[in-house]
């Protein structure tokens, strides 16, 4: 099932209020006083991001529901990719080898630092290449907004650069990178790396 079909999870105040046991007026100030993040509907209504909600559970010490695990599991899932790279004939290349390496998966490209952020945003992937070197936003910048908005559901990233710098490395992987491979890339190992944080990704869960 292709990521964009399993819509992220959004709850109601009163679908939050049964989640966490109490009345839905108690999850309605919380929403209020700032407590959980939240946003409101055209019609008036709150609706709360699962993501949010964790983060709310986790600030209070509060136990993770089995439904909302549940949820999150389903996020986890990576059958969604996001391709960041200015380098266009490499880009498509790269699309055009997982396409036919992974059928059931959808395969998204971007090809400035401003683009992998509304597509991140739009699309919220399971796994991004990511260059490094990149107009407009590069993917340092991206790497640590990445990091820091995408909770417990952040995407898998693979950092790539023409630069086989260790120093760069390093400070990709601290930025949130899962991993690092230098260009030119070998697509077939590419391949091997994204089956294997894939792989890790499942075991964790």
């Amino acid at each position: 099932m292709a990521k964009n079909d399993k819509k992220v999870r959004i709850f109601s105040a009163l679908e939050v209020a049964n989640i966490c046991g109490v009345v839905n007026q108690t999850a309605i100030n919380w929403i209020k006083n700032g407590y959980l993040k939240a946003f409101t509907t055209p019609g008036g209504q709150y609706r709360v991001y699962s993501e949010d909600l964790v983060d709310f559970l986790h600030s209070r010490g509060m136990r993770m529901p089995d439904e909302l695990q549940r949820v999150l599991e389903e996020q986890l899932e990576v059958d969604t990719i996001l391709i960041v790279d200015d380098d266009r004939d490499l880009n498509n290349l790269v699309q055009q080898y997982l396409s036919k390496k992974h059928p059931d998966f959808e395969v998204f490209q971007a090809f400035d630092g401003f683009e992998a952020g509304r597509m991140l945003a739009e699309k919220k992937p399971g796994l991004v290449i990511l260059d490094i070197d990149l107009p407009g936003v590069n993917g340092h910048k991206l790497a640590r907004s990445i990091k820091e908005a995408s909770g417990v559901t952040k995407p898998i990233i693979i950092a790539v650069s023409g630069l086989d710098d260790p120093a760069e490395q390093e400070a990709m992987l601290k930025e949130g990178a899962d991993a690092f491979l230098a260009k030119p890339l070998e697509l077939d190992a590419l391949h091997s790396k994204i089956r294997e944080l894939i792989t890790q990704r499942a075991s964790s869960e």
